[in-house]
Protein backbone atom coordinates (compact mmCIF):
# COMPACT_ATOMS: atom_id res chain seq x y z
CA UNK A 1 0.00 0.00 0.00
CA UNK A 2 1.60 3.46 -1.12
CA UNK A 3 2.09 5.65 1.92
CA UNK A 4 -0.06 8.85 2.40
CA UNK A 5 1.72 11.76 2.89
CA UNK A 6 1.24 15.40 4.44
CA UNK A 7 3.67 18.17 3.44
CA UNK A 8 2.87 21.43 4.73
CA UNK A 9 4.55 24.40 2.75
CA UNK A 10 4.72 22.69 -1.19
CA UNK A 11 4.32 25.67 -3.54
CA UNK A 12 8.05 26.20 -3.27
CA UNK A 13 11.26 25.30 -2.07
CA UNK A 14 12.03 22.70 -0.13
CA UNK A 15 8.29 21.63 0.15
CA UNK A 16 7.68 21.43 -3.35
CA UNK A 17 10.66 19.28 -4.03
CA UNK A 18 9.69 16.45 -2.20
CA UNK A 19 5.99 16.35 -3.38
CA UNK A 20 7.51 16.24 -6.95
CA UNK A 21 9.97 13.91 -5.94
CA UNK A 22 7.72 11.81 -3.50
CA UNK A 23 4.84 11.42 -5.77
CA UNK A 24 7.04 10.16 -8.74
CA UNK A 25 7.93 7.67 -6.27
CA UNK A 26 4.53 6.86 -6.28
CA UNK A 27 3.53 7.86 -3.09
CA UNK A 28 0.07 9.29 -2.52
CA UNK A 29 1.04 13.06 -1.58
CA UNK A 30 -0.70 15.87 -0.64
CA UNK A 31 0.87 19.17 -0.52
CA UNK A 32 -0.78 22.61 1.25
CA UNK A 33 0.16 26.31 0.39
CA UNK A 34 -2.65 28.81 1.79
CA UNK A 35 -3.22 29.79 -1.91
CA UNK A 36 -3.28 26.52 -3.88
CA UNK A 37 -4.73 27.63 -6.84
CA UNK A 38 -1.87 28.89 -8.26
CA UNK A 39 0.38 26.42 -8.00
CA UNK A 40 1.33 24.54 -10.94
CA UNK A 41 0.84 20.53 -9.93
CA UNK A 42 3.02 17.93 -10.66
CA UNK A 43 1.82 14.77 -10.13
CA UNK A 44 0.38 15.69 -6.22
CA UNK A 45 -2.86 17.50 -5.07
CA UNK A 46 -2.57 20.85 -3.28
CA UNK A 47 -4.95 21.86 -0.83
CA UNK A 48 -5.19 24.92 1.22
CA UNK A 49 -3.91 24.95 4.40
CA UNK A 50 -3.05 28.23 6.61
CA UNK A 51 -0.89 26.56 10.00
CA UNK A 52 -1.79 29.67 11.67
CA UNK A 53 -5.21 28.80 11.23
CA UNK A 54 -6.20 25.47 13.45
CA UNK A 55 -9.61 25.20 11.93
CA UNK A 56 -7.96 25.20 8.74
CA UNK A 57 -5.27 22.78 9.35
CA UNK A 58 -8.55 20.65 10.82
CA UNK A 59 -10.42 21.00 7.74
CA UNK A 60 -7.48 19.62 5.38
CA UNK A 61 -6.68 16.85 7.62
CA UNK A 62 -10.31 15.69 7.47
CA UNK A 63 -10.20 16.11 3.59
CA UNK A 64 -7.49 13.81 3.40
CA UNK A 65 -9.05 11.11 6.06
CA UNK A 66 -12.30 10.97 4.05
CA UNK A 67 -10.30 10.42 0.64
CA UNK A 68 -7.91 8.07 1.98
CA UNK A 69 -8.78 6.95 5.22
CA UNK A 70 -5.26 7.22 6.73
CA UNK A 71 -2.26 9.68 7.15
CA UNK A 72 0.86 8.15 7.58
CA UNK A 73 3.68 10.79 6.96
CA UNK A 74 3.67 14.11 7.72
CA UNK A 75 6.50 16.58 6.61
CA UNK A 76 6.04 19.47 8.42
CA UNK A 77 7.76 22.35 6.22
CA UNK A 78 5.57 25.58 6.32
CA UNK A 79 7.74 28.19 7.46
CA UNK A 80 9.14 31.95 6.82
CA UNK A 81 12.04 33.60 7.53
CA UNK A 82 12.97 37.00 9.30
CA UNK A 83 15.99 39.19 8.68
CA UNK A 84 16.99 42.08 11.22
CA UNK A 85 18.37 43.23 14.44
CA UNK A 86 16.65 42.26 16.85
CA UNK A 87 16.30 46.07 18.46
CA UNK A 88 14.90 47.90 14.79
CA UNK A 89 12.79 44.23 14.28
CA UNK A 90 8.72 44.82 15.25
CA UNK A 91 8.02 42.69 18.53
CA UNK A 92 4.85 41.98 16.11
CA UNK A 93 6.69 40.38 13.35
CA UNK A 94 8.61 38.45 15.35
CA UNK A 95 5.30 37.09 16.70
CA UNK A 96 4.45 36.13 13.32
CA UNK A 97 6.98 34.33 12.45
CA UNK A 98 6.73 32.36 15.26
CA UNK A 99 2.94 31.50 14.86
CA UNK A 100 4.11 30.59 11.67
CA UNK A 101 7.88 28.19 12.25
CA UNK A 102 6.75 27.13 15.92
CA UNK A 103 3.38 27.24 16.82
CA UNK A 104 1.84 26.39 13.31
CA UNK A 105 3.95 23.70 13.20
CA UNK A 106 2.91 22.39 16.77
CA UNK A 107 -0.73 22.35 15.64
CA UNK A 108 -0.35 20.26 12.64
CA UNK A 109 1.60 17.70 14.46
CA UNK A 110 -1.57 17.75 17.54
CA UNK A 111 -4.08 17.61 14.42
CA UNK A 112 -2.43 14.36 12.92
CA UNK A 113 -1.50 12.79 16.10
CA UNK A 114 -4.97 11.24 16.75
CA UNK A 115 -5.02 9.44 13.51
CA UNK A 116 -1.71 8.16 13.69
CA UNK A 117 -2.32 7.01 17.01
CA UNK A 118 -5.05 5.35 16.31
CA UNK A 119 -3.46 3.20 12.82
CA UNK A 120 -0.66 2.13 15.50
CA UNK A 121 2.22 4.03 12.97
CA UNK A 122 3.16 7.11 11.61
CA UNK A 123 6.15 9.04 10.94
CA UNK A 124 6.70 12.96 11.45
CA UNK A 125 9.29 14.78 9.90
CA UNK A 126 10.01 18.41 10.98
CA UNK A 127 12.10 20.47 8.64
CA UNK A 128 13.84 22.88 10.97
CA UNK A 129 17.30 24.60 10.29
CA UNK A 130 21.18 24.52 11.01
CA UNK A 131 20.25 28.38 11.98
CA UNK A 132 18.62 26.35 14.96
CA UNK A 133 21.61 25.45 16.35
CA UNK A 134 23.09 29.12 17.10
CA UNK A 135 21.90 32.37 16.99
CA UNK A 136 22.94 34.06 14.29
CA UNK A 137 23.31 37.92 13.94
CA UNK A 138 20.73 39.62 11.99
CA UNK A 139 18.52 36.30 11.86
CA UNK A 140 18.54 35.41 15.52
CA UNK A 141 14.42 35.20 15.67
CA UNK A 142 14.84 33.08 12.73
CA UNK A 143 16.87 31.01 15.14
CA UNK A 144 14.92 30.74 18.09
CA UNK A 145 11.76 29.97 16.22
CA UNK A 146 13.64 26.61 14.14
CA UNK A 147 15.76 26.02 17.71
CA UNK A 148 12.27 26.49 19.94
CA UNK A 149 10.78 23.73 17.45
CA UNK A 150 13.98 21.12 17.48
CA UNK A 151 13.90 20.97 21.40
CA UNK A 152 9.62 20.78 21.48
CA UNK A 153 10.39 17.77 18.95
CA UNK A 154 12.78 16.15 21.33
CA UNK A 155 9.89 16.00 23.79
CA UNK A 156 6.76 15.18 21.20
CA UNK A 157 9.18 12.13 20.50
CA UNK A 158 9.43 10.73 23.60
CA UNK A 159 5.64 11.47 24.45
CA UNK A 160 4.60 9.38 21.13
CA UNK A 161 7.01 6.74 20.63
CA UNK A 162 4.84 4.36 22.34
CA UNK A 163 1.87 4.48 19.84
CA UNK A 164 4.52 3.25 17.27
CA UNK A 165 4.74 6.97 15.81
CA UNK A 166 8.17 8.30 14.97
CA UNK A 167 9.32 12.15 14.82
CA UNK A 168 12.46 13.68 13.37
CA UNK A 169 13.60 16.48 12.90
CA UNK A 170 15.34 17.37 9.79
CA UNK A 171 18.00 20.72 9.72
CA UNK A 172 19.19 22.03 6.14
CA UNK A 173 21.85 24.51 5.75
CA UNK A 174 21.35 26.52 2.51
CA UNK A 175 19.21 25.93 0.07
CA UNK A 176 18.80 27.53 -2.85
CA UNK A 177 15.34 28.21 -2.88
CA UNK A 178 13.29 31.30 -3.35
CA UNK A 179 13.20 31.63 0.57
CA UNK A 180 14.63 35.57 0.34
CA UNK A 181 11.71 36.76 -1.38
CA UNK A 182 9.42 35.70 1.04
CA UNK A 183 11.15 36.34 4.02
CA UNK A 184 10.33 39.47 6.42
CA UNK A 185 13.24 41.69 6.24
CA UNK A 186 13.41 44.52 8.48
CA UNK A 187 13.94 47.53 7.10
CA UNK A 188 17.64 49.32 6.46
CA UNK A 189 16.72 52.20 8.82
CA UNK A 190 18.36 55.42 8.04
CA UNK A 191 18.96 56.05 11.58
CA UNK A 192 20.09 52.67 12.43
CA UNK A 193 23.17 52.17 14.56
CA UNK A 194 23.40 48.90 12.53
CA UNK A 195 23.14 50.38 9.07
CA UNK A 196 25.79 49.30 7.40
CA UNK A 197 26.65 45.97 8.99
CA UNK A 198 22.89 45.09 8.45
CA UNK A 199 22.70 46.08 4.97
CA UNK A 200 26.33 44.13 4.04
CA UNK A 201 24.65 40.73 6.25
CA UNK A 202 22.07 41.00 3.87
CA UNK A 203 23.98 40.71 0.84
CA UNK A 204 26.10 37.76 2.25
CA UNK A 205 22.79 36.32 3.47
CA UNK A 206 21.28 36.42 -0.49
CA UNK A 207 24.47 35.11 -1.76
CA UNK A 208 24.45 32.35 0.85
CA UNK A 209 20.49 31.27 -0.37
CA UNK A 210 21.88 31.69 -4.22
CA UNK A 211 24.64 29.56 -3.62
CA UNK A 212 22.66 26.66 -1.58
CA UNK A 213 22.02 23.04 -2.30
CA UNK A 214 19.42 21.79 -4.67
CA UNK A 215 16.52 21.46 -2.69
CA UNK A 216 16.20 18.04 -4.16
CA UNK A 217 19.04 16.58 -1.95
CA UNK A 218 16.32 17.49 1.16
CA UNK A 219 13.46 15.72 -0.62
CA UNK A 220 15.72 12.82 -0.73
CA UNK A 221 16.99 12.91 2.74
CA UNK A 222 13.58 12.76 3.91
CA UNK A 223 12.08 9.40 1.96
CA UNK A 224 14.77 8.18 3.55
CA UNK A 225 13.89 9.14 7.06
CA UNK A 226 10.18 8.63 6.50
CA UNK A 227 11.27 4.82 5.93
CA UNK A 228 13.62 4.38 8.68
CA UNK A 229 12.85 1.78 10.91
CA UNK A 230 14.49 3.76 14.00
CA UNK A 231 15.13 7.36 12.55
CA UNK A 232 17.71 9.56 14.83
CA UNK A 233 16.46 12.39 17.17
CA UNK A 234 17.97 14.91 14.57
CA UNK A 235 19.29 14.94 11.37
CA UNK A 236 21.97 17.47 9.91
CA UNK A 237 21.61 18.24 5.86
CA UNK A 238 24.03 20.53 4.37
CA UNK A 239 27.88 21.58 3.16
CA UNK A 240 30.36 20.42 5.66
CA UNK A 241 31.31 23.37 7.07
CA UNK A 242 27.52 24.32 7.95
CA UNK A 243 27.39 20.76 9.78
CA UNK A 244 30.42 21.59 11.27
CA UNK A 245 29.87 24.50 12.71
CA UNK A 246 27.30 22.74 15.08
CA UNK A 247 30.29 20.40 16.32
CA UNK A 248 32.64 23.60 16.75
CA UNK A 249 29.81 24.64 19.17
CA UNK A 250 29.88 21.82 21.31
CA UNK A 251 33.50 21.59 21.55
CA UNK A 252 34.99 25.65 21.66
CA UNK A 253 34.48 27.48 24.24
CA UNK A 254 31.38 30.21 24.07
CA UNK A 255 33.59 33.27 23.38
CA UNK A 256 35.53 30.96 21.29
CA UNK A 257 32.71 30.21 18.74
CA UNK A 258 31.13 33.88 19.06
CA UNK A 259 34.20 35.23 17.60
CA UNK A 260 34.35 33.08 14.89
CA UNK A 261 30.56 33.68 14.03
CA UNK A 262 31.40 37.51 14.33
CA UNK A 263 34.79 37.37 12.04
CA UNK A 264 32.29 35.22 9.51
CA UNK A 265 29.67 38.06 9.77
CA UNK A 266 32.13 40.40 9.86
CA UNK A 267 30.70 42.56 12.63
Amino acid sequence: MNKVILITGASSGIGRSTATFLASKGYQVYGTSRKPKNISIHGYQMIALDVTDYTSIQRTIQTILDKEGRIDVLVNNAGMGITGPVEDTPTVEMRKVFETNFFGAIDVMKAVLPQMRKQGSGSIVNITSIAGYMGLPYRGIYSATKGALELTVEAIRMEVKEFGIQVTNAAPGDVATNIAAGRYHTPVFEDSAYKEKYQANLDLMDAHVDGGMDPMVMAKKIEQIMNSSSPRVHYKVGRFMEKFSIVLKRILPDRMYEKLLMNHYKI
